[in-house]
């Protein structure tokens, strides 16, 4: 005899209505995003259901008038950069965090989340005042360095519970056994951090490549990245093609999925499910 009751009318009914929230959430997504493809390569699309002729124009009419492939590379600079140094940086003051014991932690912890707690502009504004009067503003520094300030506490928020998660005897063992502090680094703790070193990564990676508030504060004419672009493209002054715009728009969701992909490749999604400490 089977332990599983059968589901209740209610129950039902709210299942049904999840999947149909669900489902019309995704059509819409999925529609949207179609638009905007189909869009990117039409020719004309007035008053019908279909473009009146494909054309690949607007891809070469976006890398002239928004310079697309100069925008692309700095952007791939600059989320990679920012992943790097955030985890450089986040890595070993999570594991801090993660196994020392000492008065003041919370507060630390706490200070080190706040940028993640705040709004981006609140702290954005007066960030981008002094990165323009040290004149690092529209450079390639000053836009690295803005992305920073939220992605280092992304990455000790990641970071510190996957660290609680492993066992200490083993590096104490590794001491015991003679090796050397650079020697359990590198051949104990190292490769055991790597699942959560990517995970924040890829996540520091997604993250920047969307943030627009604090990159567009500091960007200049020849430092955008592809989000600051794309919202110029669509709101500067002057009139662009629909198309060109929409062609810009699938460049960045590409490049967004393609990061992904990429990164998935290394890092396996249940990687980033961390379990608790007990």
């Amino acid at each position: 005899m089977s332990g599983t009751r059968p589901a209740g009318p209610l129950e039902t009914a709210l299942r049904v209505l999840f999947a149909v929230v669900l489902g019309v959430f995704f059509i819409n997504l999925f529609a949207a995003m179609a638009t905007v493809v189909v869009n990117s390569f039409a020719q004309t699309w007035f008053g019908g259901w279909w473009p009146s002729g494909f054309t690949t124009r607007w891809y070469g009419y976006a890398d002239s008038q928004f310079a697309m492939v100069d925008v692309l590379r700095f952007t791939i600079v600059v989320t990679l950069a920012v992943a790097v140094l955030a985890c450089l940086m986040g890595v070993p003051a999570a594991y801090v965090l993660a196994r020392a014991q000492f008065r003041g932690k919370r507060v630390l912890l706490a200070l080190y989340l706040l940028p993640m707690l705040m709004p981006p502009l609140t702290y954005g504004i007066p960030l981008a005042s002094q990165l323009y009067r040290t004149q690092l503003a529209a450079t390639l520094p000053g836009v690295i360095l803005i992305n920073l300030v939220p992605a280092l506490p992304f990455v000790i928020l990641v970071m510190t519970p996957f660290i609680e998660q492993l066992d200490p005897n083993v590096e104490r063992a590794a001491r015991t056994l003679g090796a050397s502090p650079l020697q359990v680094f590198r051949r104990v703790l190292f490769p055991l951090l790597v699942p959560g070193i990517l995970t924040a990564a890829l996540l520091v990676v997604v993250r920047t490549m969307g943030m627009f508030e604090l990159t567009f504060l500091v960007s200049g004419a020849d430092t955008q990245t592809l989000v600051v672009a794309l919202y110029t493209a669509l709101f500067g002054a002057g009139i662009r093609p629909a198309q060109a715009v929409d062609a810009l728009a699938v460049v960045y969701m590409l490049t967004t999925l393609t990061m992904l992909v990429v990164a998935l490749r290394f890092v396996s999604p249940t990687q980033m499910v961390f379990r608790v400490r007990e």
